[in-house]
């Protein structure tokens, strides 16, 4: 088995959960990270100059059980261009899904074999994930839909103490609504 989380949070809980495999297990499980930009179908939707990092699979993914790793599961396109990425690196023995977040509103049928916990939101939420790794602090928020500032690049990140914003704190093995 090996672990391969999608950049920008789904690498850092994959290794998280790499890390609770050594501590349990006693086994240290090869670890990738993929960046999925040139892979999306909407790309001219998420940014005018999208920001394209490097994917890290250094390891033989032939005839493996992947499981990946992403933050929060929606429409299940990042799901999508995730595995047609890891196709690419060659023809792993299957593909599993592990999500933080599981938000509901698929278009397309990708489902998680792994979830931390199903939010039901409306489509007019937005699910905004912090973890320690980028954002100094663990939490999951819920919120209505906002235009994004020109002055912030998530648009929400600033706004965490708003009144009326949804905020879920999942730490460790507890859970604060």
């Amino acid at each position: 088995m090996a672990l391969i989380g999608i950049k920008r949070r789904g690498d850092f809980i994959a290794q998280r959960i790499a890390e609770v495999i050594k501590k349990t297990e006693g086994k240290t499980v090869p670890l990738g990270a993929l960046d999925i930009t040139l892979y999306r179908d909407d790309l001219q939707l998420v940014a005018e100059a999208p920001i394209i990092e490097n994917s890290e699979i250094n390891f033989d993914i032939n005839n493996k059980i992947i499981v990946l790793v992403d933050d929060v599961l929606y429409t299940g396109r990042t799901i999508r261009a995730a595995i047609e990425e890891i196709l690419d690196f060659g023809r792993p023995k299957k593909i599993q899904l592990a999500v933080l977040i599981d938000r509901g509103h698929r278009e397309l049928p990708i489902q998680a074999d792994f979830i931390g916990r199903k939010v039901p939101t409306s489509k007019k939420e937005i699910v905004d994930v912090f973890i320690k790794e980028t954002d100094g602090m663990d939490s999951v928020v819920i919120h209505s839909y906002r235009k994004k500032s020109k002055s912030s690049k998530t648009g929400m990140r600033k706004g965490l103490k708003r009144p009326g914003v949804k905020q879920l704190y999942i730490t460790g093995d507890k859970d604060y609504a």
